[in-house]
């Protein structure tokens, strides 16, 4: 009796993922009838989906190997990254760059980062392949954004500022402060659910910085017990943005990496800040104080914020759905602090990476020829039951409206403390709360029918929770 050989694996290469992401998008394929194309298993097709963005985000980088099947991280990832930013400057400069010339700064970056390392022949061999480096001894690189001739009449766009040339796309961030009314319904504005929203992204849309919100509380109470570590988004307690801390730890974190960054800002912010500590490795660059230019594309705003009431308004139908007869109104006013926390965070997270990058180039804060087409069904949510387009508009942009006085039961402390413990405090659930909560969501999930994907996270989640159990 012959043995049966054992199947072979067949891996997919970035650019058939790409294929693969482009197939279940445009046509109507199931996961099964495209991996039955490719040649694969089905889990590898729903693996590729979940890393959507993060292929997305290697293919329009325009660095990544296309032909690559899999992606072998460095154990120096630190400084792989770090000579990888070096090395596209060093392209937008059109220097000389040899092997040695790389091996050299490989070496001075170790240093900075305070790793014992030393770089061989092979280990940059490996590195080039990695990251779609060209070979060959002594190649003159061009830029990777050629310049451009000058238009022949003055346009709207703000003009990028020269020093904005020395730095490569990816190293080229945009932020903005955003009001949001966290937790305001259709048709009614609260005086006291405004916080204010610091967001961050470069130009490549590869890089998210952490969410910030500023609130007028300085110790809510839905924080009791919360480790703001764990948190997806850091919170302040003050309607105004600490630049100070926030920036020290941007400069921090790219010199960590080994990086020079311009960070887009308004001229009046930037005077602001001059009285700030120098800055070694973020270089702010202000825009034209009579250009009405964002700092960050104002397509981008918006985007997070319809994703953010979006997610709103989900949350607050589950809510009434649980308690029959309770008002939208009603549901919001139990929306807290925390919970803004969160929706921010998956908001930001849901902007996608196209819209990031063509927004960038079509409002004239990154170069480019031409803005990269858009699909405008993917850059917003779909519009929620029981809204109208328009009407769903209108709540996007609910900050200009004029709010409505009254109590905010959250920091007057009233109405809470009957649902609570006599101190006014919810405790912090228990490990075996948590543990009962899994049980009740698993078979919630069972009962009511899901996706097997959902479930894939669903394991994930389980385990992390089981690990944190035993600590």
């Amino acid at each position: 009796m012959e043995l049966c050989s054992k199947k072979k694996l067949h891996a997919l290469s970035l650019a058939e993922k790409i294929q693969v992401l482009e197939l279940l998008d445009e046509s109507k394929m199931s996961q099964s009838e495209v991996a039955r194309r490719f040649q694969v298993s089905q889990p590898q097709i729903s693996r590729i989906c979940k890393n959507k963005e993060k292929l997305l985000a290697d293919w329009c980088s325009g660095t990544a190997n296309r032909e690559r099947k899999r992606k072998r991280e460095s154990k120096y990832s630190g400084i792989d990254e770090a000579l990888l930013c070096w090395y596209h400057i060093a392209r937008a400069k059109a220097w000389d760059v040899t092997g040695p010339m790389l091996l050299h700064k490989a070496k001075e970056l170790a240093d900075i980062m305070g790793q014992d390392f030393v770089p061989s022949i092979g280990w940059l061999v490996r590195w080039k392949r990695r990251n779609n480096v060209g070979f060959g001894a002594r190649n003159v690189l061009v830029p990777p954004f050629p310049s451009e001739p000058p238009p022949p009449a003055p346009t709207s766009q703000a003009q990028l500022p020269l020093s904005l040339k020395d730095f490569s796309p990816e190293d080229i961030f945009g932020c903005a402060e955003v009001p949001l009314l966290y937790r305001a319904v259709p048709g009614r504005v609260g005086a006291c659910d405004r916080v204010q929203v610091l967001l961050c992204a470069n130009s490549r849309g590869t890089e998210k910085r952490r969410v910030l919100v500023s609130g007028r509380q300085a110790a809510p109470r839905c924080f009791f017990g919360v480790n703001s570590e764990a948190l997806p988004a850091s919170y302040h307690p003050d309607l105004g943005i600490p630049w100070s801390q926030w920036l020290a730890q941007f400069d921090r974190d790219m010199g960590r990496q080994g990086r020079q960054v311009a960070l887009l800002l308004a001229a009046q912010v930037v005077e602001e800040l001059a009285g700030l500590p120098g800055l070694c490795h973020v270089r702010l660059l202000p825009l034209s104080a009579a250009g009405t230019t964002p700092s960050l594309p104002s397509s981008v705003v918006r985007a997070f914020k319809a994703h953010y009431r979006y997610r709103l308004l989900g949350k607050l139908a589950a809510a009434q759905n649980e308690r029959v007869g309770t008002s939208l109104v009603e549901a919001g006013a139990d929306i807290t602090v925390l919970d803004a926390l969160h929706i921010a965070a998956a908001a930001w997270a849901k902007v996608p990476l196209q819209l990031i990058v063509s927004s960038f180039v079509q409002e004239g804060l990154a170069p480019g020829k031409t803005p990269l087409a858009r699909d405008k069904a993917s850059e917003m949510p779909p519009v929620p039951g029981g809204l109208s387009p328009e009407e769903f508009s209108r709540f996007v942009d609910l900050e200009g409206e004029e709010p409505v006085s009254g109590v905010c039961k959250e920091e007057m402390g009233t109405g809470d403390e009957e649902k609570v413990g006599g101190d006014g405090f919810d405790p912090p659930p228990s490990k075996a709360d948590a543990l009962r909560a899994l049980g009740t969501l698993r078979r919630w999930f069972e009962c009511n029918g899901t996706s097997p994907e959902l479930f894939e996270n669903f394991y994930a989640c389980e385990e992390e929770v089981e690990r944190l159990c035993c600590l």
